[in-house]
């Protein structure tokens, strides 16, 4: 039986490779799957042969060509593409349960495990009693330090688990990793030591080598005990007693060697005392190795070691009393044995330079474009989408509001219609009328409202049969805990994460019915008004008083020239005040124009192309080339900070000259009632397009609430219906165990039944809430109430 140890693979499972490639290419990119056939069954074949579970050297290159396609992968796709992979630890049982993560990092690190793996068991399977077989078993070992390595130093890194995911693979640590490596060299030392022996080296240098060999068992058995608890744990504790039980026979080998040393030279105190110290470290190995768990092979070993020890130590106490009488120094004075290595971790060229190993046109995915190129534009289309959105369009339309508002405070321009034009309506407000009845406003108002209250019903009665089905549950769940007893939590605990969620979705629903209240009260305040928008030109002008031309004893002439030359003045800055508003709006369409056109797909594409195919390309490489493009739309950004700068100037001039402009009229009362006419029906129009676009946003509200409530009432079906099942699955094994009960009593066995019965006990086993499986989108906040006092709908 062999006295070195060799790694068990991780055992791996079927992969549905080829369902989730193409699900990923059909919803992630721009490409179909059908045009990466070939590519999708050679990742298939190469998974098949590359991971391991085959001891055969042919399987090395096997496993080196899956792990270079896994590198390059990992380049064209990220590590989440919703491909389950799974493989139990190396040294858990054969029933325990596999971990099983959507990572196709965990596929690369556990593949590269199973490489280092096979490299251990090829080298225990040599004939390691020729130089030949403990030459190449040497060269094995190393490689699978080599590959251990550079799991730890490239590999690991890279690979990371969510914080709340409840599956982690222990070995796949960088202490248990990194114990590994050490134990790998250890043993081709060991190598080394044994063929020195063979080849009869001098006993100095076999003491030295086996000083070395003794130091990296060491550190292996202290990497690994040194590790967290459940670390250490997962280590078989047979391979720690084994390092053990080595550390102490290769540092008892080398005093011993040593000790033969000290005799040719005659220094037979010196001999003696090595021979002491390596008694203390056979003693103490050969102690452990009794206690069991250890291979035959080793006992034996350490067992000859000490015997051999034990024979010459006797022999050299009495020739050193008979005739040397030499002093035996104490421990301290023996000056130590420096270890030598003779060997080192050697990384296979294949995985520390993938691409040397995979001949020309044989990368799968070759012709795909790089998920970080790809996520690096999606990024910058958001950025752009929001810059667009946030810096100019909302920014644009804050500025018109605000002069909006300004206006409608001092009552222009009715109150200069009503001065400068006594009759008829002013071609402004007959342009607003003129866009209310061709929308059929107040019916579109109508309608719209009856479909807000329609969807807010609806969505309302989706979230209330959410509840119903869990409702149903816990009815059932109750009913089945007065029949059998369950070993599970009550559904008022277990469905908490999706109570809490739907009370969520219910406030910000209740949120939404008060601001279409709202928007109701408004409508019914300002109907009136926007009714009167829709009629006929002549019915709105016969709403509309005249006013007439003052008496002489009104006004005087002076009073009457100045009143008319604030009006043209304040009709010039509202002349300008309408260029600035139609500057901003042809700024704002410019701007939206360009962002339409404007695809940065080209230009990631080269500065790809200028990476290393073989590095993983992430979306920060593309941040300068993202940065620059952004830029394009400063100027637009920059515009509109002047157009706001000469706002406020010409709405502070706006303010002085209206000042000025009251000051010098008289109170008229003809013209302040058509003053006070033509305000109303230029506030309802405001209103109106108030009111239309709150109640847009709230059908869009409420089409997108249907979506996220329905998938929200999807994952409570599916909860209750796994919740069923186990319940059900009780019911059977609780029946099942009744009747071997009673088979157990007609057999006469009714004293062992209590003990039985206790000790049957299913426990339920469902995914928690806060797992990803029961995970639904997010809820947009409900729609709330603006600031501006014009505009109080919806946002």
């Amino acid at each position: 039986m062999p006295n070195q140890l060799a790694i068990p693979f991780k055992r791996t499972y079927t992969a549905v490779v080829k369902q989730a490639v193409r699900d990923y290419i059909l919803t992630h990119t721009e490409d179909h799957p059908d045009a990466f056939e070939w590519d999708i069954n050679t990742w298939e074949s190469l998974r098949t042969n590359g991971t391991g579970g085959v001891i055969h050297v042919e399987r090395i290159s096997a496993a080196i060509s899956y792990h270079a396609q896994l590198v390059f992968i990992l380049t064209k796709f990220p590590s989440d593409i919703g491909l389950e992979i799974a493989y139990n630890e190396a040294f858990s049982g054969s029933s325990s349960l596999p971990v099983t993560l959507c990572s196709l990092t965990f596929e690369r690190v556990s593949v590269l495990f199973n490489l280092g793996a096979l490299y251990s068991q090829l080298a225990s399977l040599e004939d390691r009693s020729t130089p030949e077989g403990l030459k190449r078993a040497s060269g094995y070992y190393q490689n699978a330090a080599g590959v251990f390595a550079y799991l730890v130093s490239s590999a690991l890194p890279k690979f990371t688990i969510p914080p709340d995911c409840e599956e982690k693979p222990l070995d796949l640590t960088d202490s248990f990793v990194k114990s590994l490596e050490l134990l790998m060299l250890a043993q081709a030392q060991e190598c080394v030591w044994q063929r020195a022996v063979i080849d009869q080296y001098k006993n100095g240098l076999i003491a030295r080598l086996a000083t070395q060999v003794s130091s990296l068992y060491a550190a292996s058995l202290h990497q690994i005990r040194s590790a967290a608890s459940e670390i250490r744990s997962s280590f078989p504790s047979e391979w720690l007693s084994h390092m053990e039980i080595k550390q102490c026979h290769f540092e008892a080998a080398a005093q011993y060697r040593k000790s033969i040393d000290e005799l040719e030279t005659n220094r037979y105190g010196h001999e003696i005392r090595r021979l002491l110290a390596a008694e203390g470290e056979a003693k103490k190995g050969y102690t452990v190795a009794r206690r069991g768990g250890v291979a035959p092979a080793v006992l034996q070993d350490i067992k000859s070691l000490l015997d051999a020890v034990q024979k010459n130590r006797t022999r050299a106490e009495r020739d050193n009393d008979l005739i040397y009488h030499q002093d035996i120094p104490a421990p301290s004075a023996l000056p130590p044995i420096q270890g030598v290595s003779m060997v080192s971790s050697v990384i296979p060229p294949g995985i520390s330079e993938p691409q040397s190993i995979i001949a020309n046109g044989g990368v799968v995915f070759n012709e795909m474009l790089g998920w970080g190129a790809r996520e690096a534009i999606n990024i910058f289309n958001d950025n752009k989408r929001n810059l667009i959105q946030d810096q100019i369009s909302d920014a644009a339309e804050q500025l018109n509001d605000e002069a909006d508002r300004v206006l409608q405070e001092l009552n222009l321009p009715s109150a200069l219609d009503a001065l400068e034009k006594p009759v008829g309506l002013p071609p402004s407000l007959l342009k607003k009328a003129e866009e209310v009845r061709l929308e059929q406003g107040p019916d579109r108002i109508e309608a719209s409202l009856e479909d807000v209250q329609r969807l807010s019903q609806h969505v309302m009665t989706v979230l209330d049969g959410a509840m119903d089905i869990l409702d149903n549950e816990a009815s059932e769940d109750e009913a089945a805990r007065q029949e059998m007893p369950i070993s599970r939590p009550p559904s008022h605990e277990a469905n908490k994460e999706l109570v809490l969620k739907q009370q969520r979705y219910r406030d910000v629903l209740n949120q939404a019915s008060a601001s279409d209240e709202l928007v109701r009260q408004k409508w019914e305040e300002w109907e009136n008004h926007i009714l009167e928008l829709s009629w006929d030109e002549d019915q709105l002008e016969a709403l509309i008083p005249s006013s007439t031309v003052p008496t002489p004893g009104q006004s005087s002439t002076s009073a009457k020239r100045q009143t008319q030359s604030h009006a043209r003045r304040l009709r010039g800055l509202l002349e300008s005040l309408d260029e600035i508003h139609r500057s901003r709006d042809d700024l704002v369409a410019r701007a939206q124009r360009l962002a339409e056109v404007d695809d940065i797909r080209s230009k990631i594409l080269k500065v790809a192309t200028n990476f290393e195919r073989w590095i993983e390309v992430r979306p920060a490489m593309f941040e300068d080339v993202s940065d620059a493009e952004l830029s394009k739309y400063d100027k637009f950004i920059q515009g509109l900070a002047e157009g706001k700068q000469k706002q406020t100037e010409i709405l502070d001039a706006i303010k002085s000259t209206h000042e000025s402009f009251l000051q010098s009229r008289k109170e008229d009362p003809s013209v302040k009632e058509r003053e006070n006419a033509l305000q109303y029906l230029d506030l309802a129009y405001h209103k109106y397009r108030e009111i239309t676009r709150n109640l847009d946003e709230g059908l869009k509200f409420y089409n997108e609430m249907i979506g996220i409530l329905t998938q929200f009432k999807e994952a409570c079906k599916l909860w209750s219906h796994a919740r069923s099942q186990e319940a059900r699955s009780l019911a059977r094994s609780l029946s099942a165990l009744s009747i071997e009960e009673n088979s157990q009593q007609s057999a006469g066995s009714k004293n062992d039944l209590p003990r039985a019965t206790k000790a049957r006990k299913v426990v339920a086993n469902l995914p928690s809430l806060t797992s990803a499986e029961w995970e639904v989108d997010d809820l947009a906040p409900a729609p709330s109430l603006q600031k501006s006092p014009i505009k109080k709908g919806r946002r």
